[in-house]
């Protein structure tokens, strides 16, 4: 692609977070894409797992009707009511995702998410905050969703940072083309990658696919690009990957690959997200204790 084409090529956007510390090295800018492959029970940004953009609702943001009506007035599919305390309730099996009443909310108790974007805009953006990445290492990172979901954007994000000389990462499920990752790989300098069951079945289950593209990508990673930095993440979830077997085979198999590691806690900071979105969070009331996870920790330790 031109220079031209690149910085017109344009994606779903879902947010870009600012002055980010725990999206790769230093103080990063992270530009959520919208999409994933992967359907995950315990997912903290389900605003990303589809493609287009959503609508979702915060009642406590709401005006309530008797000072507001803007967004049941420019409603086309009559999916806004009267719900408790006189806030608005949304019918979501009606609602056409036209973001006309999220555009007339005053308040933003009705907001989209996703928006389309081109790369300038994106980088653009990045760019503003260039002074913290200097001083602190830091630079952009790829979220989602699954950035490699949409290819073309992606890579054309990471070439145009590149040639700013903005530091770059990428955090991905794994789950993608093994083509596009090793071309993404040209562009980056630090990849955090999710490596979450060596049970096939068991990750078809709690995330939606087999988990055989995934090993094979971070071979294909680690083979392509040798001195790449790579980070693999593992989420532990109670009741899929919370016991020392689960960690110890995930151990096994990257160990000699000259990767980093890393267990993650699970959490439930994202479960407001699914009701706002009109939707039930998977996972139901589970919880992780420290007495199951800092031993599984102790395991990890045997990588690097």
């Amino acid at each position: 692609m031109t220079q031209k084409e690149i910085l017109n090529t344009t994606g779903q956007v879902f947010n870009i977070q600012k002055y980010s510390v725990h999206d790769g090295p230093g103080i990063r800018t992270v530009v959520f894409l919208k999409g994933c492959p992967l359907s995950c029970k315990w997912c903290s940004n389900p605003e990303s797992q589809s493609f287009k953009p959503q609508l979702a609702y915060n009642p406590g943001k709401c005006l309530t009707l008797s000072k507001c009506l803007r967004c049941a007035e420019v409603c086309t599919a009559g999916s806004l009511t009267q719900g408790k305390d006189d806030k608005i309730a949304v019918y979501w099996n009606t609602c056409t995702n036209c973001m006309a009443c999220a555009d007339a909310c005053p308040a933003g108790a009705l907001i989209s998410y996703g928006k389309e974007m081109t790369v300038k805009e994106a980088i653009d953006s990045v760019e503003k905050d260039a002074m913290f990445y200097a001083r602190s290492g830091g630079g952009l990172t790829l979220g989602g969703g699954e950035p490699f979901a949409q290819p073309t954007f992606a890579i054309a994000l990471l070439k145009e940072a590149k040639r700013r000389h903005i530091k770059t990462a990428v955090e991905t499920c794994g789950h993608v083309q093994t083509e596009t990752l090793v071309e993404a790989g040209k562009y980056l300098n630090y990849v955090m990658m999710d490596i979450k069951s060596m049970d096939p079945q068991k990750h078809k289950e709690f995330c939606g696919v087999n988990n055989e593209l995934i090993l094979k990508n971070i071979k294909a990673l680690r083979e392509a690009h040798p001195k790449l930095t790579i980070r693999v993440r593992t989420p532990v979830i109670p009741g899929f990957n919370d016991t020392p077997e689960d960690i110890q085979a995930i151990v096994d198999y990257i160990k000699d690959l000259g990767v980093e590691y890393e267990l993650l806690a699970y959490h439930r900071l994202g479960t407001q997200k699914y009701t706002n979105l009109g939707r039930e969070y998977p996972m139901g009331d589970v919880s992780l204790d420290n007495e199951v996870f800092l031993p599984l920790v102790e395991i990890a330790k045997q990588v690097g």
